[in-house]
């Protein structure tokens, strides 16, 4: 098969089924805020990706910082900047809420087209402050090596880190969405908005909080990425297509659908785009989720709501 013996494929289905991995990790951050975000609010994000852009840049500003003023502390100036990137992706994302999102909802088309306009201001921004080329952030030494289980298998311990990170965020979000007051508000507003409001809950605030939330998640997503990629002010938009598909394919507001989709989608792409050409493993991801969403238009999963 294609000249790799038997030996050559499975080493080579295990490092880029982890490669994979990787993508999952960063697609799954970023699909956990925006279907937060599009299965409650019903707002189509389209600056998203530049929250993941605000995460990324949050990191190198944080390295740099470090490396010259507290070189000693860059052991453990990772852990500290992804809360850091969390925070002003947060921020950022409450303002555009109260500023813009607020004024748009029940609009779809016009939340495209507004955020869509806000991505491209978020990337001029960017490139003003720091310029058009890409940059990285001096990591620490703990998440550069690999580790290497066989001969032919060598897994990037960045990439352990970045899978680890991810789960433990999802789990944090699916604890506060299924075990918390704020999460019960949240599901009773995307279930019924108007008894929600009825019953005393400020749907309002929970709207503004759950996309700032869901900007502050997609702030750790860029934290993350810059373990496995240099920074530009157009990072987050190569991604954001992607992100749409996962949470689409997965079903909106589903959040073992996100993982799943997101997943699937990961793993397809890594592995077709090394048999095959980068584009031509795309072209048949997407076809293969076309013909399933054909089937099943709600998705993977499908919430159950009362009626």
């Amino acid at each position: 098969m294609g000249g790799y013996s038997l030996n050559d494929l499975m080493s080579i289905l295990v490092m880029q089924g982890f490669s994979g991995l990787s993508m999952f990790s960063v697609l799954l951050l970023m699909a956990l805020g925006l279907a937060i975000i599009f299965g409650q609010m019903g707002v189509i994000n389209m600056a998203h990706g530049e929250f993941m852009t605000i995460g990324a840049y949050t990191i190198f500003i944080t390295s740099s910082l470090t490396n010259t003023y507290f070189p000693s502390l860059k052991p453990f100036y990772f852990i500290f900047a992804i809360g850091i990137a969390f925070v002003i992706a947060f921020a950022v994302g409450y303002v555009t809420e109260f500023l813009l999102i607020r004024h748009l909802y029940k609009r779809p088309l016009d939340t495209l087209l507004a955020t869509w306009g806000l991505s491209l201001i978020m990337q001029q921004i960017f490139r003003s402050v720091f310029g058009g080329r890409e940059v990285s952030a001096d990591l620490p030494d703990w998440l550069m090596g690999s580790w290497k289980p066989t001969e032919s298998i060598d897994i990037p311990l960045n990439g352990v880190f970045v899978l680890v990170m991810a789960l433990l965020v999802c789990g944090f979000v699916a604890l506060l969405l299924f075990k918390s007051q704020w999460g019960l508000k949240v599901r009773a507003t995307t279930q019924n908005r108007i008894m929600a409001g009825a019953v005393g809950i400020n749907t309002k605030l929970i709207d503004r909080i759950t996309f700032a939330t869901g900007c502050g998640i997609a702030g750790i997503a860029g934290a993350c990425f810059t373990t496995i990629a240099s920074t530009s002010p157009t990072s987050g938009s190569l991604y954001i297509v992607d992100t749409f598909l996962v949470v689409v394919f997965g079903g909106a507001a589903s959040l073992i659908g996100t993982i799943t989709s997101a997943f699937s989608i990961a793993q397809a792409q890594s592995i077709l785009t090394f048999f095959l050409t980068s584009a031509m493993g795309k072209v048949v991801t997407l076809l293969t989720i076309i013909v399933i969403l054909m089937i099943k238009p709600e998705g993977l999963m499908k919430n159950k709501v009362r009626r």
